[in-house]
């Protein structure tokens, strides 16, 4: 009788990813702004005063919870 012998299964060895690298020539400065809110007893920024927010260059970068308190996070870009 002839019998064929299968070795197991290997998945094929690929070349690691390599992101490209980026170079910043100046360093970025950023400035920092939280907002807390007590949930009990005031309501959570709504649609105007995010809007309002990103009109002055505020970006959001987070929101914790730890009830009843909500803290929101910003960063913008400072100009030099």
């Amino acid at each position: 009788m002839n019998h064929m012998i299968i070795p197991p299964y290997e998945p094929k060895q690929h070349e690691p990813v390599r992101p490209p690298m980026i170079y910043i020539e100046k360093k970025l400065k950023w400035e920092y702004k939280q907002i807390p809110r007590n949930l009990k007893k005031e309501k959570p920024l709504d649609e105007a005063a995010l809007n309002a927010l990103g009109e002055e260059g505020w970006e959001m970068s987070g929101i914790a919870h730890h009830p009843p308190f909500a803290y929101f996070y910003f960063k913008r870009l400072i100009e030099k």
